[in-house]
């Protein structure tokens, strides 16, 4: 069964993240210290126009942290090592399809990253006195819609690195241009009009509007239509890469 593949490839993977103290870093620690970075910053950005305090924006932004470093960076380096290793290789003679085998080497990162959501939302509320969640759905979507774009961009991503080393270099650019442009730490509403038109198509910005505008509420049928669509659209033509583009066998 598929299913059970999926599963077993996850299992080896975990233990494997287990071992990699490095990567553990990345997944659980380097969004909580992003977050503590950013924190003294915000006060610096006039945030009267959006109808947020500092602690919406820091803790809504959070959600693209976790995605971008247990899931997209994360990822990135475990695909280019099992390449390089030739276990992608092996994988592919057995009976796992090509997405049971990329699905499965993601599942322990996915997991980590769902699970540093649920418990982000709850210190948000419980300690933080954020507002309760106001559309649980569109939250949900964002989630789901991250965790698609974070594997399927790393897995596009890891063909362009030829080692484990360079891995993170690779993942830069989307990493800077998401921190930037998606609103993790500056709202796309402070920016000019011109700006905000540009960055609202970006991968990450639809995502992190339908957990902002799900959590905190105010997002109207239009805008979220407008998000779903961008990012659905991002989500296709990540498919689409990774069946075009994605390398299976080391680099020479």
């Amino acid at each position: 069964m598929a299913a059970g593949r999926m599963l077993a490839l996850g299992r080896a993977e975990l233990t494997l993240l287990g071992r990699n103290r490095m990567a553990l870093y990345m997944a659980l620690l380097m969004p909580l210290t992003m977050v503590w970075a950013m924190s003294g910053a915000m006060e610096r950005v006039d945030l009267e126009e959006t109808g947020m305090t500092a602690n919406e924006v820091l803790m809504t932004g959070s959600f693209g942290y976790i995605l971008l470093f247990a899931v997209y960076q994360n990822l990135v380096s475990a695909y280019v090592a099992r390449r390089e290793e030739l276990v992608l290789k092996r994988l592919r003679t057995g009976e796992a399809g090509d997405a049971e085998i990329l699905s499965g080497t993601a599942l322990p990162a996915v997991a980590v990253a769902m699970a540093q959501s649920v418990l982000l939302l709850i210190a948000g509320v419980a300690l933080l006195d954020l507002r309760a969640v106001a559309r649980p759905d569109l939250v949900l979507a964002g989630l789901v819609l991250g965790v698609v774009l974070s594997v399927t961009l790393a897995a596009v991503t890891a063909g362009q690195a030829k080692t484990v080393e360079s891995a993170q270099l690779v993942t830069m650019p989307l990493f800077l241009v998401s921190l930037l442009g998606s609103g993790l730490f500056v709202p796309v509403e402070v920016m000019p009009e011109t700006l905000a038109d540009v960055c609202r198509l970006l991968p990450l910005t639809p995502v992190i509007d339908l957990i902002r505008g799900g959590w905190l509420g105010g997002m109207d049928a239009g805008e979220a239509l407008r998000a779903l669509g961008t990012a659905l659209v991002w989500s296709g033509l990540g498919v689409f890469a990774v069946r075009r583009w994605f390398r299976w066998e080391p680099r020479r």
